[in-house]
């Protein structure tokens, strides 16, 4: 019988997802394409930079993860750079592979506004996890520079957050929590840290649920993050932001959280897409051009009821157990299903033992938060961690 040749491309939550519920199929020949090694679990991004956690806690092995399955799926490490739709290939920087179905779940990347000067000079993104560590290295550094100055000049840290969403408000909190832990249990007299937030709107997270926000902002205050509302980046220098306003303020480093856009990959493809960019697809999650490649995740956008779903971790597993499910009844020659994805909840960390949630309509806040979204972590790290180490023993049982 002929194998099922699927090749996945991008190893983030929708892709390792997909390559885990295929894999049970002995007769699905799974490839997973990434220009990375690693999965980088982005939601923990915030506990990396605030040291709760270190690299090899926020990333997992690709190759060992692929070589735990039943021999079934491969992992190669290869810049895609194109894809022949009509011929059925993935053309990568060093080869071309052919494919029976095939999973785009590129993700995205951090949108860097042409139209705001030295934006792409002078901010961070903490979307990749290089950017991360080196924006991990630069707060540490600063943190280190002031300590030295104790007892002679005690300038402040300034830092900027841009983007009042998840990602701005998330990061904002932990380094400010961080910070007030770092300097009260070690007891530096220089503990001067200015953390101002940028939001384009009236009210920090837009467009979710007033609960979250009312508790978020509360939050922000109580660890004394200035929020600057309806007010926009217009300019960047090595040592300053300007402000839609025309206020300019002091910074020694600035996070950009105002936005995301599909990854390069999604540019360069013969696919219909939306007006921002994204790879439209239908109820079933095919593209619109092509009924045996999918689009899931972060390059793609779904609705619930005409509400697009914001691009969690949450939804992209979601949009792999649908599409699983379709490659599955593509194979046996069954109908499709449509999705029916929903928001199953939201959890926000905000600093140290506080974060606020909403699941399944049910509103949480404070350390009990803390503990859920501490859970649902762990219990995606374990079950990536024991499929990792499967492969682990058999690369090195292997080689004894």
């Amino acid at each position: 019988m002929n194998k099922n040749k699927i090749i996945v491309i991008g190893g983030g939550y929708g892709g390792l997802r997909t390559v885990k519920k295929l894999a049970k199929n002995p007769q699905n020949e799974i490839i997973l394409l990434d220009k990375n090694s690693y999965h980088f679990a982005q939601t923990e991004v915030y506990d990396l930079i605030a040291n709760e956690e270190d690299f090899a806690q926020v990333s997992v092995d690709l190759f060992t993860f692929c070589s735990g399955f039943d021999g079934n799926v491969t992992f190669l490490k290869q810049y895609v750079n194109s894809v022949d739709f009509k011929n059925k290939k993935v053309i990568t920087s060093i080869q071309r592979y052919s494919y029976d179905y095939l999973v785009i779940a590129v993700g995205a990347r951090t949108r860097y506004l042409s139209n705001v000067i030295g934006l792409r000079e002078y901010a961070y993104g903490v979307k990749a996890l290089y950017r991360a560590m080196y924006f991990k290295q630069k707060f540490e550094m600063s943190l280190f520079n002031r300590v030295q100055e104790s007892g002679t000049n005690c300038k402040p840290i300034n830092i900027i957050v841009a983007g009042g969403g998840l990602s701005g408000v998330e990061i904002a909190a932990q380094m400010a929590s961080f910070s007030k832990e770092f300097y009260r249990k070690n007891n530096f007299i220089c503990r001067k840290l200015n953390i101002v937030l940028i939001n384009a709107h009236e009210h920090v997270l837009f467009g979710l649920d007033k609960y979250l926000v009312k508790k978020t902002e509360k939050r922000l205050k109580k660890l004394e993050i200035v929020i600057k509302s309806n007010q926009k980046v217009v300019e960047i220098t090595q040592s300053s932001v300007k402000l839609s306003s025309g206020k300019v303020l002091l910074m020694d480093f600035m996070i950009f959280a105002g936005g995301i856009e599909p990854n390069s990959l999604v540019h360069t493809l013969d696919l219909d897409k939306n007006e921002r960019g994204y790879i439209v697809s239908n109820s079933h999650l095919q593209t619109q051009n092509y009924s045996n490649v999918f689009a899931i995740g972060d390059c793609t956008t779904i609705y619930d009821n005409g509400k697009v779903l914001a691009p969690t971790a949450d939804i992209a597993e979601q949009m792999a157990d649908v599409c699983v499910k379709n490659i599955n009844r593509l194979i046996e020659t069954k109908p499709l299903i449509a999705h029916k994805i929903k928001s199953r909840g939201i959890l926000i960390a905000l600093g140290r033992d506080y974060a606020v949630a909403k699941i399944f309509g049910f509103y949480f806040s404070g350390y009990f938060a803390y503990i859920m979204k501490k859970l649902v972590e762990r219990v995606y790290e374990k079950s990536l961690d024991i499929q990792s180490g499967r492969g682990y023993k058999k690369i090195f049982c292997d080689e004894k």
